[in-house]
């Protein structure tokens, strides 16, 4: 699992890249290594298939993204999957909780907040007015001069104030309101609820909850009253007894989509928690629905 964030920004020869402060825009095709990634970020994005399509699966559904759709993509972990065997073109715009909160402070047509909770991806409604500024950003990423980044700031708040001026995306609008106080800290149980289902280490939960790893392990224990690791494990065998027992998953997907790091790990640990391997629980599931 990798942070896509750090990945593009540190490598700026591979992946072009324009940057204003901490936002970032890139553009590229996708190479594709493998079918699948697990990927997380500890920023916010918002993402435009130019060309092609991939796949967003998170613990709340799978989102399609092809040629023209938009999504934007809450701090945290997914799968993402690609759809064929092309390299797709897509656009990332990195965009902290902060300058989304000043943009929409000065917006003129003010928006509300209408609730308190947001699914780790919110799908965007493109209209014309946003398709025309993804069009208006390619000729950035031809040119060899670098623009200005106060023309950079401009370029970002106009994204911002597009997606949320539509009143088609009452969700994303909401969760862009839920900003304009202060910029939104995840609690650390939404968290750890969100993502306990991916390989992520202690060090990156702490970095998506916004505190050092000693301060999270400490209020992580404050508040569950047993260590990460301990509470992960239990979480992640639970959720993988489901989906053998409910969702009809071979034992390889319930490994995988547990966070386990491979199948012959899963089987120790779920025996040694349940006392039967994930094999009996997956037959017992199969006898049922025969």
């Amino acid at each position: 699992m990798f942070n896509v964030y750090d990945k593009i920004r540190s490598n700026p020869d591979f992946y072009r890249q324009l940057r204003c402060g901490d936002s970032l825009v890139s553009m590229f095709h996708c190479t594709v290594q493998n079918k699948q990634e697990d990927v997380w970020s500890h920023c916010n994005y918002i993402v435009y298939a130019v060309d092609g399509s991939k796949k967003w699966h998170t613990a709340q559904g799978s989102y399609h993204l092809q040629t023209g759709d938009c999504l934007f993509v809450r701090k945290g972990a997914c799968i993402v999957e690609h759809t064929s065997d092309e390299a797709p073109c897509f656009m990332f715009f990195f965009v902290p909780d902060e300058f989304i909160a000043d943009v929409m402070k000065v917006k003129s047509r003010p928006v509300v907040k209408t609730r308190e909770s947001f699914d780790h991806i919110i799908p965007v409604e493109n209209n014309a007015i946003a398709q025309s500024f993804f069009y208006s950003m390619m000729p950035y990423f031809g040119s060899q001069t670098t623009p200005d980044e106060a023309l950079l700031s401009i370029k970002f708040k106009e994204l911002i104030l597009a997606l949320a001026d539509n009143e088609a995306n009452n969700d994303l609008r909401a969760y862009f309101a839920s900003l304009m106080h202060q910029p939104r800290v995840m609690s650390l149980q939404e968290v750890m609820e969100a993502n306990f289902c991916f390989n992520l280490k202690l060090e990156e939960f702490a970095r998506l909850a916004a505190r050092s790893l000693s301060a999270f392990k400490r209020d992580f224990e404050s508040i569950y009253h047993t260590t990460p690791g301990r509470w992960l494990l239990e979480k992640r065998l639970n959720h993988s007894l489901h989906l053998l027992t409910n969702a009809g998953k071979t034992v390889r997907e319930a490994s995988v989509e547990c966070g386990f790091e491979s199948p012959s790990h899963f089987s120790r640990a779920f025996r040694q928690y349940f006392g039967t391997p994930p094999t009996a629980a997956k037959v017992a599931f199969d006898e049922l629905n025969f």
